[in-house]
């Protein structure tokens, strides 16, 4: 599924928007109700992310393409995408996390988070090294 350029940006600003009205509702309900002003919150999040689960098809389509050109070092790509899927799991739980007052726990995933992308990617920077040694 292609989509025009134009029609990325005007997606992405509805979203924004989304955002920003759902804050400001959550802002608004605080005063008077913190618990439904966290839900709020975790509501426009959950659909926020479930549009981006359902863009991830055309990005998955591209992937295909770049793993063709990469052949037997595909296994590469399968790191990047769970370097990807932690990052994005650790930042949305330390966003909710920051929402409800935690800053510390959040902080904490943002570090594990920031460790799981080290400890994955040792593969790929070892596949560098033994590439710049093949070379002298």
């Amino acid at each position: 599924m292609k989509i025009k350029r134009g029609e990325r940006v005007e997606e992405i600003i509805k979203l924004a928007f989304l955002g920003i009205v759902g804050a400001l509702v959550a802002l608004q309900i605080k005063g008077h109700r913190p618990e439904f002003a966290l839900l709020v919150g975790l509501g426009i999040g959950i659909v926020i992310l479930v549009y981006g689960m359902n863009r991830l098809s055309g990005v998955l389509n591209q992937f295909a393409v770049i793993r063709a050109y990469l052949g037997d070092s595909a296994a590469y790509l399968k790191i990047l995408f769970r370097v990807i899927g932690m990052t994005y799991l650790c930042e949305f739980s330390a966003g909710i996390c920051r929402d409800a007052g935690f800053g510390v726990i959040a902080d904490q995933l943002v570090i594990v988070g920031k460790l799981a992308v080290l400890f994955n990617g040792i593969p790929i920077l070892l596949a560098v090294f033994e590439q710049l040694q093949g070379m002298f």
